[in-house]
């Protein structure tokens, strides 16, 4: 049995739905990640698994426990916030220990596990500071520690590093994701950054409108996009409408353009409207060893992102991107030149509406 179940979760503000049908099962020490846009229910969903909301209907249950209507004290889960939360006028160690403080734990445990605590994320030395002189980063630390400190069943973090500048974020969420994993303990991480949770989940649950549009693993999520918003909201997207033209030899036309898939169209018939994508990576400039796709094209646009160049390409009435690693050594195409561009069979999916 998972460790921590979400069972049928709704959650209505008078006549508005914040969460719908919302069913999760998280193993112990995964970490699982809600994305998804601001208003979508995330943090709504987290907040009923730390107590501070109550479900309209469904079950929050915690290692075999149904902890729907306990009170946040009642349930053993830690919570991170996006404000670091600390108490200004304690010092690291005051703030590391106040839990333990508040459930009377004797004050050679308090102080051993407060340098545990310290050692663990890597400030040994910060215990008499106070939270005024430490930065952004090391006060999420100290966070970090405190949640940790009562060694809890569940870690909830809502949007622990939207406050850091982005070199920091990078930095810290390898250090969280690392102390996690030591530790072993579960997680939930509430974020709207795509990137940030593709690089740290064990699991990604996309939300869109209070519904759960797709649960996967980065690499499903990413290459594999069961609905057309995910396919949107992750990563970079050329999305059309097409139509299917040929059921043998599973043929898409968009426009002029003719594209086969790989995709299983038996349940389709000649002439149904499916929307299509392909991510800007699957495109190539043609080869000897040329892929199921050649697509004919007019450079339009050239974009420098540092490690990726982003080109954009008409093609008919269609405009396509596709990226490919800056090399330094090879000449770029110029805007105006015209080109052939392939992709594989793989590499053109069909989005559920």
């Amino acid at each position: 049995m998972a460790y921590l179940e979400l069972n049928n979760i709704n959650k209505y503000f008078g006549k508005t739905a914040a969460v719908e049908n919302f069913n999760l099962q998280v193993e112990r020490g995964e970490l699982v990640s809600f994305l998804g846009p601001s208003g979508c229910g995330k943090t709504t969903t987290l907040r009923m698994v730390a107590g501070f909301e109550t479900p309209t209907q469904g079950r929050v249950i915690i290692n075999n426990e149904d902890v729907t209507h306990k009170s946040p004290n009642q349930r053993d889960v830690g919570m991170i916030f996006q404000s670091y939360a600390l108490f200004p006028n304690l010092t690291v160690a005051g703030n590391i220990g106040f839990g333990l403080k508040i459930a009377k734990k004797p004050a050679e445990e308090i102080h051993k596990r407060v340098q545990d605590m310290l050692d663990l994320i890597h400030m040994p030395d910060y215990g008499n500071r106070y939270p005024y002189q430490l930065s952004g980063g090391q006060q999420q630390r100290v966070a970090l520690a405190r949640a940790l400190a009562l060694s809890p069943d569940v870690l909830l973090l809502d949007e622990p590093l939207s406050a850091l500048d982005a070199k920091i974020r990078v930095s810290l969420r390898s250090e969280i994701r690392a102390i996690q994993q030591e530790l072993g303990i579960t997680a939930i991480y509430v974020t709207h950054d795509q990137e940030e949770a593709l690089s740290i989940s064990d699991r990604i649950v996309v939300m869109y409108n209070g519904h759960i549009e797709q649960i996967g693993s980065p690499f499903q999520i990413y290459n594999f996009p069961e609905t057309a918003f995910v396919a949107s909201f992750i990563g970079t997207l050329n999305s059309f409408n097409a139509e299917v033209t040929d059921l043998t030899n599973n043929v898409l036309r968009v426009g002029d353009l003719r594209l086969t898939t790989a995709e299983n169209l038996e349940d389709r018939k000649v002439g149904d409207k499916v929307m299509i994508a392909i991510r800007p990576e699957r495109l190539n400039f043609s080869s000897d060893l040329k892929k199921a796709n050649l697509i004919d094209c007019t450079i339009e646009n050239i974009t420098f992102l540092g490690s990726i160049v982003r080109i954009q390409v008409k093609v008919g009435d269609l405009r396509l991107h596709m990226d490919t690693f800056n090399n330094p050594f090879l000449e770029l195409p110029k805007i105006g030149d015209k080109a052939e561009i392939t992709c594989s069979r793989e590499a053109v999916i069909i989005l559920q509406h």
